[in-house]
């Protein structure tokens, strides 16, 4: 990691079926998008940059402190988006490192980004990614937690909804943020869906499907993901107490 140098991006769309408009929601006077991008500043790995699909978003992505990039809103994924985005600000591929942060967790602790590349340490390892392990057991059945399935050296064997694996041990809950080699991501994003991620919806099973390694570090909770109205009003809760 000594030559590495990351950038962190984070994909942003006003299109959100539970939540339209979700990157300018308001969250106690500032819009959603600003508090996610006030968390990747403080982590102090990089630049930040928001790959947003539309000029609003990045307007105030610019006024939040980051680089605003206006991307092809027709793009299928966030991976794509923040592919996007990376080539128009670095098409000479000085970053070599991109932490994929989404646009919908303002309460992500700086440090669990920072978790984020440890795993990249491994000069094998293509993708990083965070796990939690699971304690509340409501969370063990909930096929809108993703749980993700480890080897004893953090490995991932399998990302699912379901409950998985079966018998004593720790259930990991999977937190959907990466950290790419640059040649991971462009490579990943080259691939067509494949069966598993189709049948899962879980687009990290591409990645696994056509033999890349992923990896995960573990923090010590879940950010909130905010989804909903509900998601919302809880952030706001959460980030008035934290200030």
């Amino acid at each position: 990691m000594a030559n590495e140098t990351p950038i962190i991006l984070i994909p942003a769309r006003m299109a959100a079926t539970r939540l339209p408009g979700k990157p300018l929601a308001d969250i106690n006077g500032r819009p959603m998008i600003a508090h996610v991008i006030d968390r990747a500043l403080e982590a102090d790995i990089g630049p930040v940059a928001v790959a947003a699909a539309e000029q609003e978003v990045a307007d105030a992505a610019t006024a939040a402190g980051a680089i605003g990039i206006v991307t092809d809103p027709d793009l299928p994924s966030g991976s794509d988006r923040i592919m996007a985005a990376l080539s128009e600000i670095d098409p000479d591929g000085t970053y070599s490192i991109v932490v994929n942060v989404q646009g919908d967790l303002p309460t992500i602790a700086p440090q669990a980004i920072q978790a984020s590349l440890k795993p990249l340490e491994s000069p094998d390892v293509d993708i990083a990614t965070l796990v939690a392990e699971i304690i509340r057991e409501e969370e063990r059945d909930n096929p809108n937690v993703v749980k993700a399935i480890l080897a004893a050296n953090g490995r991932a064997l399998y990302f699912t909804r379901a409950t998985a694996p079966t018998g004593p041990g720790p259930l990991w809950h999977h937190i959907g943020l990466y950290a790419y080699r640059r040649a991971a991501l462009e490579r990943f994003v080259s691939l067509p869906p494949s069966p598993l991620e189709q049948r899962e919806r879980l687009e990290q099973l591409r990645a696994l499907e056509a033999g890349m390694i992923i990896a995960a570090a573990e923090v010590d909770d879940p950010p909130l993901g905010v989804d909903g109205p509900d998601d919302l009003e809880r952030a706001r809760i959460m980030l008035a107490q934290n200030q």
